[in-house]
């Protein structure tokens, strides 16, 4: 092909896709900013592909797509604004790719078939829709990190996931897994150098200060900050579209969720005291060794055996073992527990822990006065109750406790739970956190007197 036809090609190419851009804007306006974030390069290559920064395209893909379906390049065009906003394309480097693709593509697809936008209507639904299903019957709220982990679970076969991705292919992914030099020397797009003429000023290429290109770590930023903000007016298209924006609020808020260190959050519960060891902070070398200088073998001063430290003394764990929460996934909470007082020194020497097993009444008490408690109870521990959920009893329990001078101090109550349960009317003296697993992130409202900490089971 001649260079003048290359080039009308690509005029119209870029007309459909800047046409696809205005689209959604009139349909969707809270992502305005999103979708003016490109820069559009053609490259003969590959189809749809994007960085996060520019967004290449195939002339020939744009126009044939276009020319079967009028909307499927404004379908195409969301596909791709939606990686970005859910930010696929900064994923762990460790996950098997090409499941991680297939899983992306399914969730921004669901999320543009619910919405049900006239010109995003594509007849790959009906392709789509059966699979979706299936996938739902597994896993309710379909974000690319819940169909990834269904595929790991299960094992899915590499032939029958290439067979399904056909039916949600929009774009080629390739360019994620690629660094700055590979990118450039693929496709002629890196990091850190302007890249070529924008969009016509029609939108906003991705810049950082002085002109210069982002780097992945700005640009992942970037999306961050638009999706933050974007949660913002999706409370108002939510009520505008109903039952419609579900999936896309919902994804929306499993991606912005804060990220929960447990360790850091189990050290809230410490309390000062000491211990027998040395005190480096508070030891002065300069007498020491002047002394042993001077004396031979007698400092004039000599470091203080103790020291005051920050460590776990007395709490309780209360663990939820109604039907509706996993045997195995309790054992892990509690081993985590223990790795994380273990490997951060929090015990003293004495502790006074106690672990209670509840479901609506308490099963089992079992009380941890050192390591080798902890040890024991690890290799012993068998989950008991399975019935059902009813959080006031552990702190009836507790009171009791306290009353009989079991507790001198105790700092803090953690309460390993699903959620579902009644909370007690009246606020304990000591900090209480409920610690949730995942429930589709739809876990119930604590009281105001109660910390709330959410984990996903791979954190656990």
């Amino acid at each position: 092909m001649n260079e003048e036809n290359l080039e009308k090609l690509n005029k119209l190419a870029l007309e459909v896709l800047r046409l696809s851009r205005n689209t959604l804007l009139v349909n969707l306006r809270f992502l305005d900013s999103a979708l003016s974030r490109f820069e559009y390069i053609p490259t003969e290559k590959s189809t749809l592909l994007t960085d996060g920064e520019h967004l290449l395209y195939n002339p020939e893909h744009v126009l044939k797509r276009y020319k079967h379906e009028k909307e499927r390049p404004v379908r195409d065009y969301l596909h791709i604004v939606f990686h970005c906003v859910y930010r696929h394309m900064f994923m762990d480097p460790s996950l098997d790719r090409p499941l991680w693709d297939l899983a992306c593509d399914i969730a921004v697809e669901n999320i543009i078939s619910e919405l049900g936008l006239r010109s995003t209507t594509s007849e790959i639904e009906s392709l789509q829709q059966n699979y979706i299903n299936e996938l739902k019957s597994k896993t309710k709220l379909l974000t690319a990190e819940k169909i990834y982990r269904c595929f790991k679970d299960e094992n899915l076969d590499p032939m029958k996931a290439t067979d399904i991705r056909a039916r949600f292919y929009a774009d080629n992914h390739e360019i994620w897994y690629m660094t700055s030099e590979e990118a450039e020397a693929a496709y002629g797009v890196s990091f850190g150098v302007t890249q070529g003429e924008s969009s016509g000023g029609e939108g906003d290429s991705a810049e950082g200060e002085g002109g210069f290109a982002m780097t992945k770590a700005e640009l992942a930023q970037m999306w961050k900050d638009i999706s933050e903000r974007m949660g913002i007016d999706l409370e108002t298209f939510s009520k505008m579209q109903g039952r419609h924006a579900g999936s896309l609020t919902q994804n929306l808020l499993a991606v912005n969720r804060e990220k929960y260190d447990y360790t850091a959050f189990l050290k809230k519960f410490a309390v000062m005291g000491e211990q027998m060891r040395i005190n480096d902070d508070e030891f002065d070398y300069i007498f020491y060794t002047y002394g042993l200088d001077i004396y031979e073998n007698m400092p004039l001063i000599e470091p203080l055996e103790y020291k005051e430290v920050k460590a776990i003394k007395e709490f309780v764990i209360a663990i939820d073992t109604s039907g509706s929460t996993s045997g195995e996934l309790v054992q892990k909470f509690v081993q985590k527990t223990y790795n994380i007082l273990k490997s951060t020194e929090s015990f003293f020497s004495k502790v006074n822990i106690h672990i209670i097993q509840c479901d609506a009444d308490i099963q089992e008490d079992r009380k941890i006065t050192c390591q080798e408690d902890f040890d024991e109870y690890l290799k012993t521990m068998q989950i008991r109750g399975l019935g059902g959920t009813d959080f006031r009893p552990v702190f009836e329990y507790v009171e009791t406790l306290r009353k009989n001078k079991e507790f001198t101090n105790l700092k803090g109550l953690i309460y390993f739970t699903d959620g579902y349960g009644d909370f007690p009317a009246k606020k304990p003296d000591y900090d209480t956190a409920f610690v949730f697993v995942d429930n589709e992130y739809n876990n119930p409202d604590v009281p105001p007197w109660a910390i709330k900490l959410v984990l996903q089971k791979d954190e656990i």
